[in-house]
């Protein structure tokens, strides 16, 4: 069977979750027989190709990149349904000529791809790995920071989240600028979708923009209705919030795999010092600010803390972290390749995962369980699905700087409550498995 995998960046620049499922799934299939090949795209912003597509391999599948540099968008729109993508999508599959698409994110493709597939009568695949379906941001943050269900009837709080973005950067209009605070995205947001349909704004640029907005969750609801055949939901909360916001693709609840040395926690000496761990992208929603916040609190010399991820991610936020840490043991270790992930959980006695959004099964938690890392996540659904507490970590309230603090305390306060842990900490499901089932919803 030919298969192509659709995500929107890949290998070796980029090698975060989703990226490594898709390589995952590509790799295992390769071993079963199959022809695969993973359709990527090179960012609007990145370091330009040479030419409008590229090719290459990694770890032996075949990559096909697309320059987005080169079919740039233009509004927000066209970040969720291009038009222009249509031609070289459309030729590059009719070059392929798959049996079947798997997308494992339509970033950069966008849902014109969806269109292609069904032109050309490709059973077309998905895995939903993030909310892009239904959710402006991605992530079912608010603009105040709180947690959403997803697009209000009005679509008022979608425009609040765009507006909350676009606000900081030099290009905002004025008016804009007003959606800084995180009390007024929606208050502007309302006041923008009143304003613009006056004489004179009306089927102006506002106009088009508050649109482009409003309309998405339509445009893509109706888009993967009609065009999905089956898609995997990595968690039930995930698939939850699809069905809730009117996706109804036929879902498989598929946990994600990882391939990881699975020997115990090697043993601690007498007198060590519980070593407290972070990996992962280095920016606000992952809540970084607020788990150095947390160590502050402990008595110094009780606990280390080491940070793991890109220094370079969000130059105005690693320095606020920087100064945020000055005076206490926390170590800004920088990324590692894959390889070592093993040996970077191997020294850590807790993992914590304090991000402030709905994370949805990430690597780093599973890698953390198989290799006996007992770990502390905020209490969102797409993580604490994998914990049981007692067992193999504990869960505080998100965003809620006293639950953590009290959490970490306890947690350093007894390391023997941590050794204890990683005895019962564990999780055995291989990306093989992963693949296996997987492949199964193709047949059904």
């Amino acid at each position: 069977m030919k298969i192509v995998f659709f995500v929107h960046c890949f290998f070796p620049d980029h090698f975060y979750g989703t990226e490594t499922y898709t390589l995952d799934l590509a790799r295992h299939y390769r071993a079963m027989g199959h022809d695969v090949t993973v359709v990527t795209a090179i960012f609007q912003g990145e370091a330009r190709a040479p030419e409008l597509i590229s090719r290459y391999t990694h770890a032996g599948i075949p990559v096909i990149a697309i320059d987005k540099n080169r079919l740039p968008h233009s509004r927000v729109k066209e970040t969720y349904y291009q038009p222009d993508m249509r031609g070289v999508l459309e030729k590059e599959l009719r070059a392929l000529r798959p049996d079947l698409v798997h997308v494992t994110h339509l970033i950069n493709h966008t849902a014109v791809l969806l269109e292609v597939t069904g032109q050309l009568g490709i059973p077309t695949y998905a895995t939903f790995t993030d909310f892009f379906g239904f959710c402006l941001n991605n992530k079912l943050e608010a603009a105040d920071g709180g947690l959403c269900a997803g697009p209000s009837p009005s679509r008022v709080n979608c425009v609040a989240c765009h507006l909350k973005d676009a606000a900081p950067s030099p290009h905002a209009t004025h008016w804009m600028r007003w959606a800084m605070s995180p009390a007024t995205p929606r208050l502007v947001a309302m006041g923008a979708n009143l304003a613009r349909r006056l004489p004179g704004l009306r089927g102006g640029a506002l106009d088009g923009l508050i649109q482009d907005i409003t309309r998405r969750p339509d445009i893509l609801g109706s888009l993967y209705n009609t065009s999905y055949k089956a898609a995997v939901a990595p968690t039930a909360f995930l698939g939850n919030a699809y069905r809730s916001n009117g996706i109804g693709v036929p879902l498989h609840n598929i946990h994600f795999g990882v391939d990881i040395d699975r020997m115990p926690k090697p043993h601690r000496a007498a007198g060590h010092i519980p070593v407290i761990g972070f990996i992962g992208q280095i920016a606000p929603h992952k809540g970084t600010d607020l788990l150095i916040d947390a160590f502050r609190a402990l008595r110094p010399g009780t606990a280390t803390l080491r940070i793991h991820g890109p220094k370079d991610q969000d130059l105005a936020y690693m320095a606020s972290l920087f100064k945020l840490a000055q005076g206490l043991d926390v170590q800004f270790l920088g990324t590692f390749p894959s390889e070592r992930m093993a040996e970077i959980l191997a020294g850590m006695d807790l993992l914590v995962i304090p991000s402030r959004w709905y994370e949805n099964s990430p690597l780093v938690l599973l890698n953390a369980l198989a290799t006996h890392t007992p770990v502390l996540v905020a209490d969102v659904a797409g993580m604490t699905e994998f914990l049981v507490p007692g067992v193999n970590g504990d869960a505080f309230q998100r965003g809620n700087l006293q639950d953590l603090s009290a959490k970490l305390k306890a947690f350093v306060a007894s390391p023997q409550t941590l050794a204890a842990l990683a005895r019962t900490t564990a999780y055995d499901r291989s990306t093989e498995r992963m693949a296996l089932d997987t492949f199964e919803i193709y047949e059904h």
